[in-house]
């Protein structure tokens, strides 16, 4: 089983370079991030023709996810159980036997005081989520823009400032209570270190300077985390034209016999 997380930074805007993505790898499930448009706007049916039916939390102009999926799921809940913020940040669905939270957690660093306390309870809600969950022997996985460099390896030097809402160690341990939980960073699993960067913003010539983040994550429940083969950042699709400011996570799981929508 393929499955791959991308923040496509507006998916009308990269719609071309979505379709030709999906063509070339054919994961099984796509999360998207920021999709930037409104349910009512999103391109289902372009998706519909390459094969994939799609669950879509949308907002006009800001945020959005949307997963798309080939065969049959269904959707567990439009949003992150007790987060109330209205913003469109979470969407998760079942199929072949796991249940995928697709989540874009705040980036914390506008709005102040009370911004920053926003994407730390959405951390609290998602380590509630995923307690349920795991309550519950429920195989899951949650993967999307998780906003935050876990370790000082997974942000280029002198890419953020010792204050940045990425880096903060409140943030660094509201992700390392996920970890604690007993999930676990599909990426780190397989390659514990180096540079694995997943987003190279647009500025400063942050590319060609390869002054990357990794703050794109996939965490798998203790029996997903089993199954896992591969993880790897398509580093290769931010040199497209007009790219998205992140690449796809993709992770390939083994096939388990019994794995039902």
């Amino acid at each position: 089983m393929k499955l791959a997380t991308w923040n496509v930074n507006s998916v009308r805007q990269r719609q071309h370079l979505i379709l030709d993505w999906l063509e070339r790898h054919k994961p099984d499930v796509l999360m998207m991030q920021e999709i930037k448009c409104e349910t009512a706007q999103f391109p289902a049916q372009a998706f519909a023709e390459a094969g994939y039916q799609c669950a879509v939390v949308g907002q006009k102009s800001y945020n959005g996810v949307a997963t798309l999926v080939r065969g049959a799921f269904e959707v567990c809940t439009d949003h992150l159980p007790g987060f109330d913020n209205p913003a469109a940040r979470y969407v998760e669905v079942r199929t072949q036997g796991l249940t995928l939270g697709n989540l874009y957690l705040p980036n914390g660093n506008s709005g102040g005081a009370e911004g920053y306390a926003t994407k730390l309870a959405f951390f609290d809600a998602l380590a509630a989520r995923a307690r349920e969950l795991l309550r519950t022997d429920t195989n899951f996985i949650f993967a999307g823009d998780y906003n935050v460099c876990p370790k000082p390896e997974d942000c280029a030097p002198g890419a953020l400032g010792p204050d940045d809402a990425l880096v903060r160690p409140e943030t660094r341990a509201a992700y390392n209570r996920l970890l604690w939980l007993g999930l676990t960073d599909a990426l780190r699993a397989l390659q514990p270190s180096g540079k694995a960067y997943t987003f190279w913003d647009y500025q400063a010539g942050a590319w060609d300077r390869d002054s990357g983040l990794r703050i794109d994550h996939a965490l798998l429940s203790p029996a997903v985390a089993e199954r896992l083969l591969t993880a790897t950042p398509d580093k290769a699709e931010r040199a497209c034209e007009r790219p998205s400011d992140h690449v796809p996570l993709i992770i390939t799981l083994q096939d388990t016999p019994q794995a039902t929508a």
